[in-house]
């Protein structure tokens, strides 16, 4: 507990901000920051450090958040009560501060425990760090009998047999029909699809539909030339009989994927090999001072040893987005940002919402007051680096290094994506406490706050808030990387332990149900 004879600790982040964040609750009429607290400053939460007239920006980060609304005194709470949001315009700046990379040679970088896939062309396949069959369906009609699938398999005691497989998973999901087949609806549907089937953490996949619906399998198999194998299978209801024959005919293909998914056996394989996910959620005033720049010291280490980061939600990096464009390796790269944020812009005007209904009630109380100040944080993830490219939902990230994809805030819906795309592990920061995992891709959890991390201490991985006692992001980027590389190498994380991840595979639903 802090001593009452101590000053409440306060943090200004940049020279030209007016606001400084309260590290420890500030009461009325104390005295901190050189300023006397008009009212009660809930911890993670922000002072005025001067008189902020109406209309005038304020800023946190060296960059501006939000506009005062009334007229603020120094030593005020600013916060939903006084603070506005509104468009401004910011300089894209296209390439300023993009570099050239530097990336360690492959025999210094550092190395992980995977699962090296087969290749092509006697090139070696991409590694993943978990090895588990997967059964995903086209479509809602087919989701139970997908789930018998698995709860047959994890009945029966068949896994015992095999103890190279991580589990066999049933992911399903709640659309597939009720779309135009010829529309964006049926093309994100089926990247993602596609794309978890040949997620490098999934040794062997069996794909269940019902048959009558509007995504058909066979389309998907003729759209990526995909043919029938011992580790790719797909059934349909319908076709086979019913839902009883469907789930005997599933459970005899998972009996020929087992085995040969057992083979596999973990090898030394470089960390550029490793595709990280980044997601915050359940973010507060602290996201954006500990663990997403200590995520991003993480980054800037994977990104030397030649691994890729892929930086997501985009809701959520609005108004932050000026930031990346000047890191865009290219004009073209900021560009198709800039072009998403636009994207966006029109969507939710015509779904009547507005880019600022974000941050959410929970993320407030913790401390952010508009979406300009949540995604000033939130693209604090993305490290240092050069943006060296822009991806759609669920496209395939070929690139290395550091890259951004177009997804949705929500965070199961985001990762489902980012999955899609390649990724096989996922760095996931939070402030509140979230509750989230994602099979196949092992999730890790970093609490931004050390009461959280202590009150949620089944849930989180690693705590960042001791960076505000002292320890650097340095310090705790290089604790992150690491730990990064033992849940690559097989160790389990919270989330893991707790068997989250059969629920959390959401894919992103743009187009409208008819």
């Amino acid at each position: 507990m802090l001593d009452k004879a101590t000053p409440p600790r306060t943090l200004t982040l940049n020279a030209a901000d007016n606001v400084a964040v309260a590290v420890d609750p500030v009461d009325v009429g104390v005295t901190a920051a050189g300023v006397t607290a008009l009212k009660r400053i809930p911890r993670g939460h922000k002072l005025a450090l001067s008189r902020i007239a109406t209309g005038e920006p304020i800023r946190k980060f060296g960059q501006i958040i939000g506009f005062a609304t009334v007229d603020i005194p120094p030593g005020e709470w600013v916060h939903e009560h006084n603070t506005g949001f509104h468009a401004f315009e910011r300089d894209y700046a296209f390439c300023a501060e993009a570099k050239p990379e530097f990336v360690l040679p492959v025999e210094q970088q550092a190395t992980f425990q995977g699962f090296r896939r087969q290749g092509s062309n006697g090139n070696p396949g991409k590694a993943g760090t978990r090895n588990y069959v997967g059964i995903l369906t086209s479509v809602n009609c087919s989701a139970s009998a997908a789930r018998f699938m698995a709860e047959e398999v994890k009945r029966s005691g068949l896994l015992a047999d095999y103890p190279n497989v991580d589990g066999v998973i049933a992911l399903t999901h709640g659309t597939g029909c009720g779309i135009d087949y010829n529309g964006e609806s049926f093309e994100v549907l089926k990247r993602t699809t596609w794309g978890y089937a040949c997620n490098p953490n999934m040794a062997a996949v069996l794909v269940v539909g019902l048959g009558c619906e509007g995504f058909q399998i066979k389309r998907m198999k003729d759209a990526y030339g995909v043919e029938e194998s011992d580790v790719f299978r797909t059934l349909t209801i319908q076709e086979t009989g019913g839902t009883k024959k469907a789930v005997a005919a599933g459970i005899e293909a998972l009996k020929v994927m087992l085995p040969i998914a057992n083979r596999a056996v973990r090898e030394t394989v470089p960390a550029s090999e490793l595709m990280l996910a980044l997601q915050c959620g359940g973010s507060d005033g602290y996201s954006g001072i500990t663990a997403n720049p200590a995520l991003g010291k993480a980054v800037d280490l994977l990104v030397e040893h030649g691994g890729t980061a892929i930086l997501s939600e985009t809701p959520e990096i609005y108004g932050a987005e000026h930031l990346l464009t000047r890191r865009a390796a290219t004009r073209e790269v900021g560009e198709k940002l800039v072009g998403i944020i636009k994207w966006w812009e029109d969507y939710t005007a015509r779904a009547r919402m507005d880019m600022n209904n974000n941050p959410s009630p929970g993320n407030k109380a913790g401390g952010l007051t508009t979406i300009l100040e949540k995604s000033l944080g939130a693209a604090a993830k993305g490290g240092t680096k050069t943006l060296a490219a822009v991806y759609h939902y669920a496209e395939q990230v070929k690139s290395k290094g550091f890259v951004y994809m177009d997804t949705p805030g929500y965070d199961p819906v985001s990762a489902t994506g980012q999955v899609a795309g390649g990724a096989n592990i996922l760095a996931f920061t939070t402030g509140r406490g979230s509750a989230y995992g994602c099979k196949p891709t092992p999730s890790v959890k970093l609490a931004t706050n050390t009461p959280m991390y202590l009150k949620q201490t089944d849930d989180m991985d690693i705590n960042c808030g001791d960076v505000l006692d002292g320890v650097t992001l340095e310090e705790k980027g290089k604790e992150i990387f690491d730990y990064l590389l033992r849940i690559a190498s097989g160790e389990h994380s919270k989330s893991e332990e707790m068997g989250y991840g059969d629920a959390e595979f959401v894919p992103w639903q743009i187009g409208a149900t008819m």
